[in-house]
């Protein structure tokens, strides 16, 4: 029965990545802008000639090397989250086209950022690690003593500044983003949770 419920939550932590890999391919196809992390994607994958999805998983590496000054220590899901998703988003674009008309642009937008959300809940909800991400944001908010949303608000204000900087894109989507997938990680928590998830300071 362990044996059993181990393999259900790695399946589920990896069905959870995918499906955050294939919301910022519906967000990148859309063309109305991407969340903060994914602006810096963007502009690092422009200037290098790499693929969106190698981005993903090399600036991934890299927000993990604080956690070992920060005290934070990965677990199977962090390792998982530095790959999976970077992959997924290389197959959705491999497989699919931007589009043009705007109700298309509009339904990818959409749709990219509920089904990124569900995917967080469902990589949360197993609690095998947080995302490399997320572990800097609560590494910072323990080291320095301030709460996590302005630990958040100050990384990835941070980050959309550099993607900025570097041309990745911006728009509609980017503010619908930051305004809506808080509020929609934390439903999918819940329902994907055993336990109600716990909202952040």
């Amino acid at each position: 029965m362990a044996r059993l419920e181990i393999v259900t939550r790695l399946s589920t932590v990896v069905g959870g990545l995918a499906l955050n890999g294939v919301g910022i391919g519906m967000l990148i196809q859309s063309g109305l802008g991407l969340g903060a992390w994914d602006v810096l994607h963007q502009g690092i994958a422009d200037h290098t000639g790499l693929s969106f999805g190698a981005v993903v998983i090399l600036v991934t590496i890299v927000a993990l090397i604080p956690w070992w000054p920060l005290r934070v220590r990965p677990n199977i899901g962090t390792i998982l989250n530095v790959f999976v998703a970077g992959i997924v988003i290389d197959w959705v674009l491999a497989l699919s086209s931007p589009a043009h008309e705007w109700w298309a642009r509009g339904l990818l937008m959409v749709g990219g950022i509920v089904i990124f959300a569900f995917g967080q809940g469902l990589y949360l909800a197993p609690d095998l690690g947080a995302g490399a991400r997320e572990g800097l944001m609560t590494g910072i908010s323990a080291r320095f003593g301030i709460s996590i949303r302005l630990s958040r608000f100050l990384i990835e204000a941070t980050v959309l500044v550099l993607g900025i900087l570097l041309g990745g894109s911006i728009g509609l989507g980017t503010v619908v983003f930051t305004v809506a997938i808080g509020p929609l990680v934390q439903v999918a928590m819940r329902v994907c949770a055993r336990r109600p998830a716990p909202v952040p300071d």
